[in-house]
């Protein structure tokens, strides 16, 4: 496993209809380092994002789409997704304010 440091384990926020309805009951999604783990992404929004607290954490690897540009055939890139549920007392996260 390659060394991830816990400011690479976050990729970034992914902001859809489903994720801004999840804010409602503390559930993030953020797009995460391949290889990271649970407990390293969790370690690393705690660190983050002061005065939060993971309850759980949910993780999904999502396959590459095949795309077609004319008779070549090729995949896009593997991406991982995590949904990050934050405690009753924990406080909210400032990035997704004013979405």
């Amino acid at each position: 496993m390659a060394n991830v440091q816990y400011f690479d384990v976050i990729l970034k926020p992914v902001i859809t209809e489903k994720s801004m309805t999840d804010m409602a009951t503390k559930k993030y999604t953020f797009l995460v380092h391949p290889e990271a783990n649970k407990t390293m992404i969790k370690e690393a929004v705690e660190k983050m994002f002061a005065g939060t607290k993971v309850a759980s954490v949910n993780t999904m690897n999502c396959e590459g789409k095949t795309k077609r540009r004319g008779r070549t055939f090729g995949k896009t890139a593997k991406t991982k997704k995590a949904i990050v549920q934050l405690t009753a007392d924990s406080k909210d996260i400032e990035i997704f304010e004013g979405l």
